[in-house]
């Protein structure tokens, strides 16, 4: 009878661990193009990413350098205050992007230049994502939008 419980035992968990096993298996699979990594320029720059990598870039659009060209391919760089990486996209840009205000785009480094997948632009007048506040205040070049300049 003792032996008998022994060897129940020993199945259970052996087959909790087999099942542990499986489902951390399955997450991790359905997870790894779900997983983009934050950069801001200075990053970018000091460590290229790896070709192909998908990854997240934000900062600042640089004032004058947004151009809209045939269609909708739009060129422009963005600023984390140290370094400026440029960007091309084609799509419809979001109705608050614009020069001076803060952005996040998905996609990957082709060359030097980012190729973005989507862009995404901060919602109103005082939003900023966190990683590209924290990347702007990094450099030492934030400014809360909340408070007036002066």
């Amino acid at each position: 009878m003792k032996n008998l419980k022994k060897t129940r035992r020993i199945q259970i968990l052996a087959v909790a661990g087999v099942a542990l096993a499986l489902s951390t298996a399955l997450i991790g699979y359905g997870m790894r193009d779900g997983i983009n990594f934050f950069r801001a320029p200075s990053q970018v720059l000091a460590e290229p990413p790896k070709p192909g990598e998908v990854f997240r870039l934000g900062g600042l659009v640089e004032t004058g350098t947004l151009v809209r060209g045939q269609g909708e391919d739009i060129t422009f760089k963005v600023t984390d205050g140290g370094a400026s990486v440029p960007v091309k996209f084609t799509g419809v840009l979001p109705d608050l992007f614009g020069e001076g205000k803060g952005m996040v785009g998905t996609g990957e480094m082709q060359g030097d230049t980012f190729i973005a997948r989507e862009i995404l632009a901060k919602h109103d007048e005082n939003y900023m994502p966190k990683e590209v506040t924290d990347a702007l205040k990094a450099q030492g070049v934030y400014r809360d939008p909340a408070k007036p300049e002066g």
